[in-house]
């Protein structure tokens, strides 16, 4: 499957159309629909809760990547398996749901980005890191009043 950002025209990367982040946005609400109400056979997905943070579709709309996190649960891989096993399910609940030309077919990666921002906010609040960005902001602001009082004269 191709990544929604691999076109290159004039040596700039092209994103998304519009109605791929369409397409993705309503297979992506979908699926959070029929995540909450459809029960898995699946033990290792029963009583499981799943946040479905995007649906990244292919140029052709054939193919969706379907992003998800597990809050409070560090290792969503584990639970790839099971969704890749459920996926032909998910993807017949999808076609009763959507109103699409062709129903996708579905691929499950885990999102860590939930998880890379709390560490980020973590790395953020220890002292050592507000210590520097204290100092940081100090010379800026000194090179700031500097260049302030050059501009002025």
């Amino acid at each position: 499957m191709q990544s929604n950002f691999s076109s290159f025209a004039g040596g700039e990367i092209e994103g998304p159309t519009v109605r791929q982040l369409k397409v993705g946005e309503e297979v992506r609400r979908l699926l959070a629909q029929i995540f909450s109400r459809s029960p898995f056979r699946d033990p290792v997905l029963r009583d499981v809760e799943f946040t479905i943070t995007e649906a990244r579709m292919s140029p052709d709309l054939k193919n969706a990547t379907v992003f998800i996190a597990h809050l409070g649960h560090e290792d969503i891989e584990e639970y790839l398996p099971a969704l890749k096993k459920a996926a032909p399910f998910l993807r017949g609940e999808l076609a009763h749901a959507a109103v699409l030309r062709s129903v996708p077919k579905l691929q499950f990666q885990g999102d860590h980005s939930l998880e890379e921002a709390s560490r980020i906010d973590h790395l953020l609040d220890s002292p050592k890191v507000k210590r520097d960005l204290n100092e940081k902001d100090a010379e800026d602001f000194e090179e700031d009043s500097s260049q302030g009082e050059t501009w002025g004269a």
